[in-house]
């Protein structure tokens, strides 16, 4: 039995993951496949890990808010699925849309979400504004501190376990900086080298040659300007996007998403489009889990790696907007749900629900996403 690391680097967007500047995930992809074109199913972190840890979408795991729905009880986890194989399972996890509260800890004997109170004292689960619940978190060194102390005691049995890392959240303030070329890249960097220091511990344990690892993020980040495909911001049009959570664009849409197996070719770039939602069927692919344990939505992607196109459409949803509205009184009353499916990294549709928008892009000529070909 192979033991399996999950890594999650919150609100890390694809294009700067990729930029080469850090070298944890460089070390990370040396040794695994990376797909250039992962597609999350949520802009909203307790959505897209649903997703992952079910291989459901939205519709059929039951979370499409930020904060109104729990894990449907009939869901079935990869975690479930593991430990009822003779896995020892735990999770150290480090913002408030990873909580309990949303049933994420099924099937971990240790699921360790302890997080501060806000700064007013309040409980961050309880606001959906995303950045007040972003300075509630637990940083980096910290979640690399608690897993190995739980590392420690099961290693010697089949493990999984999940890592989430927090700080590339707003509100870019990076304890320390390794480097980067703006606020945002600075905590991207800050989780990177703690990442790093982890799978250096790893290799020197003797642990990390035949450990299967999945790293990907569950969103990216719109930072008004920084980037070309940008849109957030008053300036910018969209004063409603604080960050991530109510539009559907690439700059939140589009993940890091590696794979490390030693059934795998290492230092691999897969260019076809993928979807978070087809983690969950490739793990247990890769695990030898029979896919009949699991109802999945996704595919397992072991095809694709080898060379077999499949041309997966992905679908991506937002209720965030209804929420903003709700919490603010009224604060954004033009901005509408939405739904978007992106085609073969050519085509992407984006359907503002409950009115007459549409956007159409054509992504091969307009990758920033800036021209509405209806619009």
């Amino acid at each position: 039995m192979k033991n399996l690391l999950f890594i999650s680097l919150d609100t890390v967007r694809a294009d700067v993951a990729y930029s080469r500047k850090f070298s944890g995930i460089n070390c990370l992809r040396k040794d695994s496949v990376t797909f250039l074109n992962a597609i999350s199913s949520s802009p909203l972190t307790p959505i897209s890990h649903a997703t992952v840890l079910s291989g459901l979408q939205p519709y059929n795991h039951g979370i499409r808010h930020l904060f109104k729905e729990k894990l449907k009880t009939e869901v079935q986890t990869i975690t479930q699925t593991l430990k009822e194989g003779g896995y020892k399972t735990g999770a150290v996890v480090s913002c408030p849309g990873m909580n309990k509260w949303y049933e994420f800890c099924r099937g971990f004997d240790f699921y360790d979400d302890e997080i501060p109170l806000l700064p007013d004292g309040t409980d961050p689960l309880k606001t959906v504004d995303v950045k007040k619940r972003g300075t509630a978190l637990k940083r980096a060194p910290l979640v690399i501190e608690k897993a190995w102390t739980w590392l420690e005691k099961n290693k010697e049995e089949p493990f999984f376990l999940f890592l989430h890392f927090f700080d590339a959240h707003w509100p870019y303030e990076a304890p320390e900086k390794f480097a980067g070329d703006n606020v945002y890249e600075h905590e991207v960097a800050y989780s990177d080298h703690y990442l790093e220091k982890f799978i250096e511990k790893l290799k020197q344990e003797g642990l990390w040659e035949d450990l299967t690892v999945v790293c990907f993020s569950d969103h990216g980040e719109d930072l008004e300007g920084l980037y070309p495909n940008d849109k957030g911001g008053e300036a910018l049009g969209h004063p409603e996007e604080l960050g991530h959570g109510c539009l559907l664009y690439d700059q939140t849409q589009k993940v890091l998403l590696t794979i490390k197996d030693r059934k795998l070719e290492k230092n691999i770039d897969v260019v076809d489009q993928v979807r978070l939602v087809d983690i969950a069927p490739t793990v247990l692919d890769l695990m030898d889990f029979g896919q009949e344990s699991m109802k999945f939505d996704g595919v397992s992607l072991i095809p694709i790696i080898n060379g077999t196109s499949m041309n997966l459409p992905a679908y991506s949803e937002t209720f965030y907007p209804e929420e903003q509205t709700e919490a603010t009184g009224g604060k954004f009353p033009h901005v509408k749900n939405k739904k978007a499916i992106r085609i073969n990294n050519k085509d992407k549709t984006i359907i503002n629900l409950n009115s007459d928008d549409c956007e159409v892009f054509d992504l091969e000529s307009d990758p920033n996403e800036l021209k509405n070909l209806i619009g």
